[in-house]
């Protein structure tokens, strides 16, 4: 399956906040695809579909499970208009638009099997909302100058299509939003202040779907299109945030501003790239150095490694791939490999997983590494049945070329802080179940955060059968094919 093509035809966002003062706010969060039962091919596929004077940090309330046998997806609560309404939406580090389907929209979505409950955004039902036109300076800004044709009375539009055929179209609109914002340790108090966002006119493909559906999406790339690039360029947040995901007992952090507790070490972006990505140097499997080609890490596709909490899974090219499975099975010559839906390698094992296969460790320009368990890379899908969560991104492409990205696979249970005002990114080894510290920008004082789980997704677990694996929606901002 090809990995999938992601463009932006018209993005045109701008944000504004109406509100007195910096402070810190907290998002409810919850993981997309809580305890549900669920196909592989279906998990694949959604990879490849997917891809004020207020805050000084904010924290999303995360619920659900990011091991890739329990869920995969983040979605966010966030209160839109007035009255305020509550809309989930999908938070994503892969893209960069906040957009939510509206009324009347063709082929959105009016109910979810993610047991939420969908809500269409009506502009003529809030007080506060106001139409974006083509002549305001956020939206010509957006096209490096003045749009043809524009006269004042035409909406700012947009288009966002995906490599799988589905796309979303709608246009942009002025409202309130409602966040909770954080007034102490573990306190938070609500303020509203007033966000452009896209509103969804109509959908196509898996984006109508029912299985996956959510209100819209929050990314959080480093465009200046992004809601926290936005939020900087008005001076009333820092342009860091973390996110911590725990696949243990559910839920996890997710705050913008400067992390106090715990530090990381970090290692430098890769600049003039759409995503998040560092450098990396070599890849070590039980204490040894896979014996590859200098110029791997650095593929056609892009230049060097993507971190993309958008997805859970890790993408590897064929060059590395192949000698990375071969070195974690080496110890293992009696297993029976076979091939689960064509594309998930799949074995018996009854043993300690940690004990029976090796480590993998990746290493960063800046001597940042990255070590994954056994129990990280590999997922029960039954009793004693086992796969592989590596991919294969060359053999999913369609000039067999690949790219290197690293999803919750690997960013589970670490806390990982993207820094873009020095344009770094780390992680440390976390308990994700426990707290942080944030700096409050307008005070200086330091808060304790803590983590949430908006539906207690830990007790929403039904025992799993043959199909356990999820893939988080994979966000693409430029090509990684041809």
């Amino acid at each position: 399956m090809d990995i999938a093509r992601f463009s932006i035809v018209n993005l045109l966002l701008g944000i504004s906040f109406l509100s007195s003062g910096d402070c810190n706010l907290v998002f409810k969060v919850q993981h997309k695809f809580n305890g549900r039962q669920r196909s592989l091919s279906a998990f694949k596929a959604h990879d490849m579909h997917r891809r004020g004077r207020f805050l000084s940090a904010i924290d999303l309330e995360l619920g659900g499970n990011g091991h890739p046998s329990e869920s995969g997806l983040y979605f966010a609560k966030i209160g839109l208009g007035t009255p305020a309404k509550d809309y989930y939406v999908q938070v994503d580090t892969g893209s960069d638009l906040l957009w939510v389907n509206c009324a009347g929209c063709a082929n959105c979505p009016r109910k979810s099997d993610l047991g939420i409950e969908l809500t269409l955004y009506n502009p003529s039902s809030s007080s506060t909302s106001n139409l974006v036109t083509c002549d305001q300076d956020f939206c010509t800004s957006s096209h490096d100058g003045p749009i043809p044709g524009c006269t004042p009375d035409l909406n700012c539009e947009y288009t966002v299509s995906y490599g799988d055929g589905s796309s979303t179209t709608g246009y942009f609109v002025e409202d309130r939003v409602v966040l909770d914002q954080v007034t102490g340790n573990f306190r938070t108090a609500s303020t509203n202040g007033s966000i452009v966002f896209g509103c969804g006119a109509q959908q196509s493909g898996q984006l109508g779907a029912t299985s996956a559906a959510v209100d819209g999406i929050l990314g959080f790339g480093q465009s200046n299109s992004s809601m926290i690039s936005q939020l900087a360029s008005l001076g009333k947040v820092r342009r860091i945030f973390a996110h911590c995901l725990d696949n243990i007992k559910g839920g996890g952090i997710f705050a913008i501003g400067e992390v106090v507790q715990p530090k990381v070490h970090t290692t430098p972006l890769v600049q003039q790239q759409a995503h998040y990505n560092v450098a990396m140097k070599a890849i070590e499997v039980g204490g040894d150095m896979l014996n590859l080609p200098t110029d791997v890490f650095d593929t056609d596709l892009s230049r060097g490694t993507i971190i993309d909490s958008g997805t859970t899974l890790a993408y590897l090219p064929d060059e590395i791939y192949e000698p990375l499975i071969a070195k974690i099975f080496a110890g293992q010559t009696g297993l029976k490999l076979h091939t689960v839906e064509k594309q998930f390698t799949c074995f018996q094992y009854n043993g300690n997983i940690d004990d029976g296969f090796p480590d993998v460790t990746f290493h960063f320009e800046g001597s940042l590494s990255l070590r994954v368990r056994p129990r990280e890379y590999l997922f029960d899908i039954d009793s004693d049945k086992w796969c592989v969560g590596w991919q294969n991104s060359g053999a999913q492409s369609r000039d067999g070329k690949g790219m290197i990205l690293l999803g919750d696979l690997v960013l589970q249970n670490r806390l990982v802080l993207y820094d873009l005002e020095n344009q770094t990114i780390g992680w440390t080894e976390y308990n994700c179940s426990s707290s942080i510290k944030v700096r409050d920008e307008k005070s200086g004082g330091v808060y304790t955060v803590g983590p949430h789980d908006l539906s207690s997704a830990s007790s929403l677990r039904t025992g799993r059968t043959s199909v356990v694996l999820f893939i988080l929606m994979l966000t693409m901002l430029h090509s990684f094919t041809n």
